[in-house]
């Protein structure tokens, strides 16, 4: 009769860089080793107890839930040095659903109170949560286990007491076997032999006194293997990931090394008895605790969080009041249609027991527009005429034809997402909101986990092999990026990628790395929070969830996941803080400030001539969704004269999606092109002029002219977008039917489902394509009308990012507003509005001091406190007013040299004096509070010594201009990025940002570029190459210059030198850069035989060629023209040569844009 045994010490995935094991094929093994039950006890978290949980009972085999936990001697809040810190381990597994939450609360204890280095529980915290338990000494690395390595016995036997008292019959003594004496055998390093021989004659001992305490007290035995992996060949796989999580090589010998024991595997139970045969019992007494374990996790039912309610009335009365009321507030002269769409949505939603869901919804949002945040909704919700009444979203579905069905039907399963886009700079106020709502005890957001994708794998495994950074970087670039949804793998990249075949298949090293890669691959690696998950719980979080707080600050998270959180039936929202949000929020409040103007964004005009005349000319910088170059590109040829159009090109500027776009536009400027497939479809196809636009147009096909229910097409809908194949043709197949049944032929249902291809994985739902497209209309609004306004927040918004401001920059002068340079008297904590004649409107923006580089908060708190009362009058002055403790040095070399402190003497005066007049006049730490004693003194005093400042030549303009970039990282005092290509731009056949957008952009390109750094490396070969940043007014991309190319134009990679760079798009890293081939200097390009490139766009028709002819023609000249077809890429070169000016260029873009 075969053995049984149950493995009580496993550790999985979840414990971190630590185990290995994937929890299914963790639980296949031992299903495959004829084992009923196992457990899961990771070090001191709860992170895969659900998911291990469900594919147990998924494989019919019993899930044990425990924890290797770490108990600490004194109290758990006590931090001493971390030396004489005593951390022991110590196995606890839950019996019972009380047992559970208290392993819960725990764990959750440990992390929130308890983490020093690791997350520790001491005696009086086990004592209170021991109910429901089952408790095990662990390894030698339990306080027993060490006392008795210690020699002390004594110490040993209490520990095991006070455990046996507070456990009774469930505290169990655990014994292991790994053989350490046969490992030290085999090793060849005396160092590891002696290791693995100490190891040995501990663990001896441990387990001598262990059989001894049992004989002595009667504690029973178990046998357990403290399991990292699944099977003895995956040893050196976990070897390797621990060696990532300490920063090893596996060549290292000091260093933890579970490779030199390769015996902590999931044995068989034959395995286990033998290891066992002179104690039985301990092998059989898993059994007994696998009996004793009987969690039975309620999964799939939902907990809605209390929300305050009238006496009197329910949730399900409350809703249905407060929609109504506020239907007929939103909606005045609301008719049949409409009351009738209310009250079907309201029966669903009543029905279905979510009516809390909504009013929470509702709450918050209300909360939101009190207090000045933006807020928008992404996702199908905005087909809820419910939430349209209630607030929640800001679109009329009515209006845009938004089914409800799409967003929450009878036969969904699961509650409906709502899901918040927020101003990212108010997120924080809103989670503190419900908190203080709801009770910080029951509020946490989601964590995630980071996870060993395909090309960090790679990295990571040469890295720890000992290979040279090139040869994972190599490797990993052959490794294509995967696409939205469905990741790369090493597995999918060896079969669609011959470079990596071939170097798998014929380069040893490759082999090695790659192998060991596939085996990591996939696994956790990291855990972080979520973008934008938040859940909400009835009671004290931890009945649901163990909690802790994120990795790197005092955010608290739960330790499951997004899709763990609902299956315990956690009410998830998704609140997600969106910077475009931030800058119309923003702006909105600059309009107040400087006009005494509110703006109702809700209530603007939606047929706003300025915003679509703006979108026309293509001046989308900073438009949310519309800012890209591609996106540009087709709004220009749109020329958009609804909020219809935007949200379609929302939708449609997608991989997949993006090749309707030009017959999008074709119909849109000539309703005779319009035409249906079949005449049921203009009922849903009408806006988008027969096309199919969404992943709702999908649905409406299967219902309308398939007959599917909207059952059917949710799970229509849901096999699309999962895109497997066997579900993809069982779908197909019901399909066609349905159209054949339903009056169509099987022609018709081959080519209709041709069309769906494309939006199979990337298809956006309307709903959301109406909610983008709205707050896309609401920010092009608000640059259009108020521009400086606008800029001015965007400014602010983005003062971190200085590619970001250095575009913004450009574009504020492209549109004729002047951005001044910080001023120390003048300049905020951000951007600024202030008068000036010469700008746009009278206003001029005044750059704000967050934006330079090592001025913190602190130092503008102090420099904006000394200013309140009056102004800086000279240099002097404000040295003897700031705290100089605050704004130090480095600040005040800072400010002089992006010219904040201009007024009070040339840049190269300042910083020469700086020092001696610090000194003389600092205002120290102690005189704070004392002006009224001494700052008359401190006046006189900075006069005169202002007197003695020796005035110095200033730096030249370039210095000046370098300083600047340092600083801010573009100069403000020289030319832009665009003045500085503007003669050479028209040989480019691309911006840099054209190379970000997903349409893909490969081979060979030209490109109008400014070098912004330049860092030359030397090669093994001793040959010279560079690493060059270049910009150009759109963005940013790094170039590869190789030796021989550089040894061509070393002496042209010169900072701010503008040049015409020729090269090959490298895509193979996680961003695209430029590989070199060649360069042209402003002086070559204007003195060769210029040759001017003419980009014809897609949407130009032959009209527009005839006039073109005509414009060229009335300016012959001797210089070359090149047509490009942007749809074919196709080169024309023309038989004649024309003269080159900005009026003919202004000539060319009005004939081909309009």
């Amino acid at each position: 009769m075969a053995s049984k045994f149950v493995h009580l010490h496993v550790h999985t995935e979840y414990s971190l860089l630590d185990g290995l094991s994937n929890v299914s094929k963790l639980i296949s093994y031992v299903k495959e080793l004829g084992m009923e039950s196992v457990a899961i006890t990771d070090h001191g978290v709860l992170y895969g107890l659900v998911d291990f949980y469900k594919e147990a009972i998924k494989q019919k085999v019993k899930p044990i839930l425990g924890m290797e936990g770490y108990i600490t001697t004194g109290n758990l809040k006590d931090r001493p040095e971390r030396g004489k810190v005593k951390n022991y381990h110590l196995i606890l597994l839950a019996k019972n659903d009380k047992g559970y939450k208290n392993l819960m609360k725990i764990s959750s204890i440990s992390h929130l109170e308890g983490y020093y280095y690791r997350p520790r529980f001491d005696k009086e915290t086990l004592e209170r949560y021991s109910q429901g338990l089952i408790c095990t000494s662990a390894c030698p690395q339990g306080e027993i286990g060490q006392a008795l390595i210690q020699d002390d016995y004594k110490k040993a036997k209490n520990t095991a007491v006070w455990l046996l008292d507070l456990f009774a019959k469930d505290f169990y003594l655990e014994i292991q076997r790994h053989n350490f004496k046969k490992w030290a055998d085999k090793a060849k390093e005396v160092q590891i032999k002696r290791s693995l021989i100490e190891i040995h004659d501990q663990t001896q001992k441990v387990n001598e006194g262990i059989i001894l305490l049992s004989r002595e007290l009667g504690i029973p035995l178990v046998a357990t293997n403290d399991a990292h992996y699944i099977k003895q060949e995956d040893a050196s796989a976990q070897d390797a990931l621990v060696c990532i999580a300490t920063g090893k090589n596996i060549s290292d010998l000091n260093r933890m090394r579970y490779i030199d024991y390769p015996d902590l595997y999931i044995k068989s139970p034959d395995e286990m008895f033998d290891l066992f045969k002179d104690f039985p019992d301990a092998a059989e007494n898993t059994l007994k605790i696998a009996e004793k374990c009987n969690v039975e996790l309620t999964l799939g039912k939902w907990f809605f969080p209390k929300f305050p309610i009238p006496k009197g009335s329910n949730a399900d009365k409350e809703l249905k009041s407060l929609s109504l009321k506020r239907l007929k507030e939103i909606i005045p002269s609301a008719g049949k249609e409409v009351k009738e769409r209310m009250k079907h949505e309201l029966d669903i939603i009543i029905q279905k027991g979510y009516s809390t869901y909504f009013l929470i919804a509702a709450d918050l949002v209300d909360w939101a527009n009190k207090n000045k945040v933006i807020t928008n909704t992404r996702g199908s919700a905005a087909g809820s005429l419910v939430s349209y009444s209630l607030g929640i979203t800001t679109v009329n579905p009515l209006t845009y034809y938004l089914p409800f069905e799409r967003f929450l039907n009878p036969y969904r399963p699961s509650p409906p997402d709502i899901d918040f886009d927020i101003a990212d700079d108010r997120r924080e106020d809103v989670i503190r909101y419900i908190c203080e709502k709801y009770g910080y005890d029951k509020v946490a957001q989601i964590c995630t986990f980071g996870r060993m994708l395909a090309r960090g794998s790679v990295r990571d495994m040469a890295r720890v092999l000992g290979y040279p950074y090139s040869t994972g970087d190599r490797i990993s670039k052959l490794i294509p990026i995967g696409s939205q949804g469905f990741p790369m793998t090493i597995e999918k990249a060896l079969e669609s990628t011959p470079d990596l075949k071939n170097l798998y298949e014929n380069d040893k090293d490759a082999k090695i790395i790659l192998d060991l890669s596939r085996q990591v691959e996939g696994n956790a690696r990291h855990i972080s929070v979520h973008a934008a998950g938040v859940v909400i719980s009835p009671i004290e979080l931890t009945n649901f969830t163990p909690i802790q707080k994120e990795p790197s600050g005092e955010k608290i998270i739960t330790q499951y996941e997004m899709h763990a959180c609902e299956e315990v039936g956690l009410i998830k929202f998704d609140i997600l803080g969106i910077r475009n949000l931030s800058i119309l929020g923003s702006s909105i409040e600059i309009v107040f400030k400087t006009r005494k103007k509110i703006i109702d964004i809700r209530s603007i005009s939606l047929n706003d001539k300025n915003t679509f005349n703006m979108l026309a000319r293509g001046e989308t910088m900073g438009v949310f969704q519309l800012g890209g170059s591609g996106m540009t590109k087709y709004l220009k040829d749109l020329k958009p004269t609804c909020v219809e159009d935007l949200m379609a090109m929302v939708a449609l500027y997608r991989p997949g999606p993006i090749s309707q776009i030009p017959e999008y536009i074709k119909r849109k400027n000539n309703p005779y092109l319009v035409s249906y497939l079949d005449p049921r479809m203009k009922k849903f196809l009408g806006k988008s002029y027969g096309l199919i636009v969404y992943q709702d147009d999908l649905l409406f096909c299967a219902l309308d002219l398939a007959g599917y229910t909207w059952e059917e097409a949710d799970k229509f809908r849901k096999a699309v977008g999962k895109k497997i194949p066997a579900e993809m043709a069982a779908q197909k197949e019901k399909f066609i039917k349905g159209i054949v049944d339903n009056g169509q032929t099987e022609d018709f249902a081959d080519k209709l489902w041709t069309l769906f291809e494309p939006f199979q994985s990337y298809g956006f739902n309307k709903a959301h394509a109406a909610s983008y497209g709205m707050i896309a209309y609401q920010t092009a609004y608000m640059k259009a009308n108020y521009p400086v306004e606008y800029m001015t927040a965007f400014l602010t918004a983005e003062s971190n990012d200085t590619d970001k401001i250095s575009a913004a920059v450009n574009e504020c002068r492209r549109m004729g507003i002047k951005v001044l340079p910080p001023d120390i008297n003048s300049s905020d904590i951000g951007f600024t509005i202030v008068e000036n004649k010469d700008s746009l409107n009278g206003q001029a923006i005044r750059f704000g001091l967050n934006a330079i580089k090592n001025v913190g908060d602190v130092a503008i708190k102090s420099i904006l406190e000394a200013r309140e009362k009056y102004l800086f009058s000279s240099f002097a002055d404000f040295l003897s007013r700031v705290d100089s403790r605050k704004v130090n040095k480095k600040v005040l070399e800072s400010l002089i040299k992006v010219g904040a402190l201009s007024l009070f003497g040339n840049r190269a005066s300042l910083l020469s004096s700086f020092d001696e007049l610090r000194n003389k006049v600092s205002k120290p730490k102690s005189l704070k509070g004392q002006q009224g004693l001494f700052g008359d003194d401190i006046k006189t005093q900075s006069q005169k010594v202002e007197k003695t400042v020796q005035t110095v030549n200033e730096y030249p303009d370039e210095d000046l201009q370098m300083l600047e970039r340092e600083l801010l990282g573009f100069s403000l005092s020289g030319k832009s990025v665009v003045e500085l290509i503007k003669s050479i731009e028209h040989r480019a056949t691309n911006k840099i940002s054209d190379l970000f957008s997903f349409e893909a952009v490969s081979g060979n390109v030209c490109m109008a570029v400014v070098i912004r750094e330049v860092r030359v490396v030397v090669t093994r070969t001793g040959s010279e190459m560079a690493f060059v940043k270049v910009e150009d007014g759109t963005g940013s991309i790094d170039l590869v210059v190789f030796p021989k190319i550089f040894k061509q134009t070393k002496e042209y990679w010169v900072d701010q030198k503008p040049i015409l760079v020729h090269g090959k798009i490298d895509s193979r890293n996680d961003e695209p850069s430029l590989l070199v081939e060649s360069i042209e200097t402003r002086n070559s390009v204007e003195t060769a035989s210029k040759e001017f490139i003419i980009k014809i766009p897609q949407g130009a028709t032959s009209e527009n060629l005839k006039k073109l002819k005509n414009v060229l023609l009335s300016s012959m000249g001797t210089q070359s023209v090149i047509l490009v077809f942007e749809k074919t890429n196709k080169k024309i070169r023309l038989p004649f040569k024309i003269t080159w000016n900005d009026g003919l260029a202004k000539r060319i873009s009005d004939v081909l844009e309009g």
